[in-house]
């Protein structure tokens, strides 16, 4: 376990819930209400990635129970990209709670490695029992929350929520039902630098399901897609199908990277990770493109 705590961060602008429509001002109310009835005297975990959910979860525990109760807790492995990292750390600064990093061990889970449709929930399952183990006793938790929104609450493919449940972690944005839109809204009135991050799911999403998740396949794929996003593409997936990497752009970029120049430095950026081929995806980004055809026939 290492934390690592930002003397200089402070809070969200003062008068940022001026900025909120009523129903949001009244979503973060309930909110923080539920906050601070969890942690009466103590602190709050969260669970942190540095994607939007969980920050806005943050910021709104900042807001609820001061920046002294709140500690923002980011599970390391090698699901987690270097890049990723690195800016939850700029994410907690702007949210004013310091950073405890635990190294998960998912990968020694066979499970885990299996990759089946519920592989969220070993990992989530990993980070919530290293959080309790690791981090409640040492930094005083009274309880621990999570992003999870509205909409994800509705989706059939979030197995993670279970191990939430399990572990009694808290899931303040969807017990308030804000959607993803909300949080988003949020997230810019606090001015939080995720507001308008796209999604980014653990790097192990990028392999098919009940193919093994290796470390080998990781290194590959956080490879090729921080060389994609150097030559300027933003949102982006690069699927690991063996030789084969199967890239997922934003429409609107599909035509650029199919035509020279650029097709050729996408083509150099990928062999050099270690693929063969390239195959770009027409139908673009996919969220859940591995999980929801599965679970969709399965509950059919």
């Amino acid at each position: 376990m290492h934390a690592q705590a930002d003397h200089h961060a402070a809070s969200p602008h003062a008068g940022w819930t001026d900025l909120l429509e009523p129903d949001d001002r009244s979503a973060v109310e309930q909110v923080s209400a539920a906050l601070r009835r969890a942690v009466p005297t103590g602190r709050l975990g969260v669970a942190f990635s540095g994607g939007v959910d969980s920050s806005v979860v943050l910021g709104l525990a900042v807001h609820a129970v001061g920046a002294a109760r709140v500690v923002a807790v980011l599970g390391v492995s090698p699901s987690l990209a270097a890049d990723e990292r690195t800016a939850a750390h700029d994410v907690a600064r702007a949210a004013g709670a310091p950073v405890v990093e635990v190294r998960t061990h998912e990968g020694d889970n066979p499970e885990y490695r299996r990759n089946g449709p519920d592989r969220c929930f070993f990992c989530k399952d990993e980070l919530f029992t290293r959080i309790s183990a690791e981090v409640v006793a040492a930094h005083g938790l009274s309880a621990v929350a999570y992003g999870e929104n509205a909409d994800d609450a509705r989706r059939p493919d979030r197995p993670g929520s279970r191990a939430a449940t399990d572990h009694a972690v808290l899931r303040p944005l969807a017990d308030a039902g804000l959607d993803k839109a909300a949080v988003r809204r949020l997230a810019r009135a606090m001015r939080l630098p995720s507001a308008d991050k796209p999604a980014a799911p653990c790097l192990a999403s990028r392999i098919p399901h009940f193919e093994e998740v290796t470390p080998t396949k990781l290194a590959q794929v956080e490879a090729a897609e921080a060389a994609l996003r150097r030559l300027g593409l933003g949102d982006l997936r690069v699927r690991h199908h063996g030789d084969v990497a199967r890239l997922e752009v934003l429409a609107e970029d599909i035509v650029a990277v199919a035509t020279p120049p650029l097709r050729d430095d996408v083509l150099a950026a990928v062999r050099g990770a270690g693929f063969r081929f390239v195959a770009l995806d027409l139908r673009g980004v996919q969220s859940g493109a591995f999980t929801l055809p599965l679970v969709e026939v399965r509950g059919a």
